[in-house]
């Protein structure tokens, strides 16, 4: 979760964004043979090509499901993709949330998300600047001799806001090339009228459920290894570590109506407070992120989602 200079991924997803299907079936296909991804059958096991069963293995590391540097899968994964997870076929908007946020909150591995949503805070932008911005972040912050090709920063610059920008179908374009990924249904880019222009401004986001954002809420203080972090701190990325409320593009008052959600959804475990102008939440018992996730799943059968 925290960003280090010197742990990094670039590329590594083959111009390929992840696509509907892709994070369940490569998981099940992991859990029936561990050795599946790195052997000659993934490509008709998984019926997809080459490059994509690398691309396949790269998002499910990069999502957090599968061990960084092995193929064992992560409890996490294994709750959610196993056959009879939580969410196995992607099915809950819910479970897109959190992957945004497994995704945007993983610099080692997702180094560009992470850097897209917590360190560039432009609303409306187009492909070129872009382009610099995410270029500049690496000369200036990425240790040198881990900084990637120019051409692998522009693979990733182009790749970004289509996997969360709806596509708009082309003449001529093969169907697969217009397949959005998942993550396009959140509606946190948007592609402007103006050809190549994007669009991410803070918003309400009434469909990320409050079990949700309170697990991204309950991992950012069991890294930061505190009981107390400052509002400012949860609406903006400052340093090293990522921001729920710029994760998920909350306006201040938003993210303020989810820290109350939260609170009233744990009122033993979490406490807003505002003392002397300073706006802080308090976690008054220690959380497990996973309580958040098996919560919202738990409320979800029963019919109401948390």
């Amino acid at each position: 979760m925290r960003f280090e200079r010197d742990k990094v991924a670039f590329g590594r997803h083959q111009t390929f964004a992840v696509r509907y299907g892709w994070l369940s079936k490569g998981f099940q296909a992991l859990k029936r043979d561990p050795n599946i991804l790195r052997s000659e059958e993934a490509v008709a096991e998984l019926g997809v090509g080459k490059n994509m069963v690398e691309s396949i293995t790269y998002w499910l590391r990069a999502f957090q499901l599968v061990e960084e540097d092995s193929f064992k899968p992560t409890d996490l994964g294994a709750k959610l993709f196993s056959a009879r997870g939580f969410d196995p076929y992607l099915e809950d908007e819910a479970t897109i949330w959190l992957l945004h946020w497994l995704l945007a909150s993983n610099p080692a591995q997702a180094t560009a998300w992470y850097w897209l949503f917590n360190r560039f805070h432009k609303t409306e932008f187009n492909s070129e600047e872009l382009l610099t911005a995410l270029g500049d972040f690496v000369r200036d912050q990425v240790q040198e001799n881990k900084q990637p090709a120019q051409s692998t920063i522009k693979n990733d610059a182009t790749l970004l806001p289509r996997m969360y920008a709806q596509s708009q179908v082309i003449k001529g374009q093969p169907i697969e090339d217009a397949l959005d990924s998942p993550l396009a249904q959140l509606g946190l880019v948007r592609q402007a009228s103006r050809d190549r222009v994007f669009s991410s401004p803070p918003a309400a986001r009434p469909g990320l459920p409050t079990a949700i954002f309170g697990f991204a809420v309950a991992q950012l203080f069991a890294a930061k290894n505190t009981e107390v972090i400052p509002v400012e701190d949860l609406m903006l990325s400052r340093g090293e570590y990522p921001a729920p409320g710029a994760v998920f593009r909350l306006t201040e008052q938003e993210l303020l109506s989810k820290l109350e959600n939260l609170q009233s959804l744990m009122p033993k475990a979490f406490q807003l407070n505002d003392t002397a102008g300073l706006h802080q939440l308090f976690m008054l018992k220690s959380v497990e992120p996973m309580d958040m996730i098996e919560l919202h799943y738990a409320q979800l059968v029963d019919g109401v989602a948390a």
